[in-house]
């Protein structure tokens, strides 16, 4: 099966041995692949000339951060290993031996150190400590003034854009696509001896139905393939996906609930999710009147949401920023599960709605059965 956004490895790496260096800001949404390609480079780089971090997993107190970088590095600082650098005592003296480290480490033979920072904003939480107030500011200066090399991710493509708006020349952001068709087909797993036009047409369903996204695009592939041995049929995968403990109903239950706890107004802003989920798009006064809250609070938590990337305003109507959590939110934030007919209606009708109704549509199979066209472009439940 192929990588997502193979081609974008390339261009990472062209960023990085320009001269001078860039820096690539690698930015989108959850399950986009921002991840998976950090590990691809650090494989092709090599683990002794490059240290990948995980700032959403080991980002606490800035002591135990630095000290927890520092043990994992496989650079030098002034000729010995990086870990030999004398403890910190204060919060703000351990972030600045942190940005000392990001400075001045070298990798063998004198080369320059790379940092693959995953979740970079996520140092965000150092500033609630004292001395810490400009933290992601300070971090970006001294990335930018330093010979080393640094790639950056962050989920939350409005916070990065933001923090980037006055940044320096060095910095490149990238945004990471959505899949196309026959990228979608190229990570399709075998599927026996399915003849090379069905799975064609499979992989134009499945990168309908997952909006491109590659995490959407794994599971609704995987669960197509594992139906019957040719690949069975994508709508049938999604709902049994998005039933109960389904992969998608959990990997969409965590998405939604990461953002929401990064946002201001927790209530009202399940509240206006849950609005856009029965309709969308709709105007500031639609969500308000809706909301029973007058339009000037209705703004200021429209714009909470948009922060953390759950919904997008186009032309002044706001939608859910991804379909299937949409589709999330209409089956299962309400007080009573849904049955699996009820979940199969719903995939039907966002089915309909996402594939174009000039190509052939799966027909919803029963248990065991393969993938059948249906030429009138309907999709049909027994």
């Amino acid at each position: 099966m192929m990588a997502p956004h193979a081609g974008l490895e390339r261009r990472v790496l062209a960023a990085l041995e320009a001269t001078p260096a860039r820096i690539p800001v690698v930015i989108g949404g959850c399950g986009s692949g921002r991840t998976t390609l950090l590990h691809a480079l650090a494989d092709r780089m090599g683990r002794d000339q490059c240290q990948y971090i995980d700032v959403e997993r080991a980002a606490s107190t800035p002591e135990r951060f630095h000290h927890a970088i520092a043990a994992a590095s496989p650079f030098t600082m002034n000729g010995q290993h990086a870990s030999a650098q004398d403890a910190a005592t204060s919060a703000r003296g351990a972030f600045d031996k942190t940005l000392a480290l990001l400075g001045r480490s070298r990798a063998s033979s004198d080369a320059p150190a790379t940092f693959l920072f995953d979740e970079v904003l996520e140092l965000r939480t150092f500033e609630s400590f004292p001395g810490l107030r400009h933290v992601l500011r300070e971090l970006l200066h001294a990335m930018a003034d330093s010979g080393n090399r640094f790639v950056l991710t962050s989920r939350y493509v409005s916070r990065a854009l933001r923090l980037l708006r006055d940044g320096h020349a060095r910095f490149e952001v990238i945004h990471l696509p959505q899949l196309n068709a026959g990228e979608v087909t190229a990570m399709l797993p075998p599927m026996g001896d399915t003849a090379a036009d069905e799975r064609e047409f499979l992989g134009r369903t499945i990168q309908a139905l997952a909006d491109g996204r590659a995490a959407y695009v794994r599971a609704l592939g995987d669960a197509t393939g594992s139906i019957s041995g040719r690949g069975g049929d994508p709508i049938s995968a999604l709902t049994a996906l998005l039933t109960g403990e389904g992969a998608l109903a959990s990997w969409c239950s965590h998405r939604y609930e990461l953002r929401l706890h990064k946002a201001r107004g927790y209530g009202a802003l399940k509240a206006i999710l849950e609005i856009l989920a029965e309709e969308e798009p709709l105007t500031l006064t639609e969500v308000a009147q809706r909301l029973h809250r007058t339009p000037g609070s209705t703004k200021d938590y429209l714009s909470w949401l948009e922060d953390v990337d759950l919904i997008v305003s186009r032309q002044k109507r706001y939608s859910f920023a991804d379909p299937l959590t949409r589709l999330w939110v209409r089956l299962h934030c309400r007080p009573v599960p849904p049955s699996v007919d009820e979940v199969a209606r719903e995939v039907q009708i966002y089915a309909m709605a996402r594939l174009p109704q000039t190509e052939p549509v799966l027909e919803m199979a029963g248990a065991g059965a393969g993938s059948v066209r249906k030429e009138s472009g309907l999709i049909e439940i027994d």
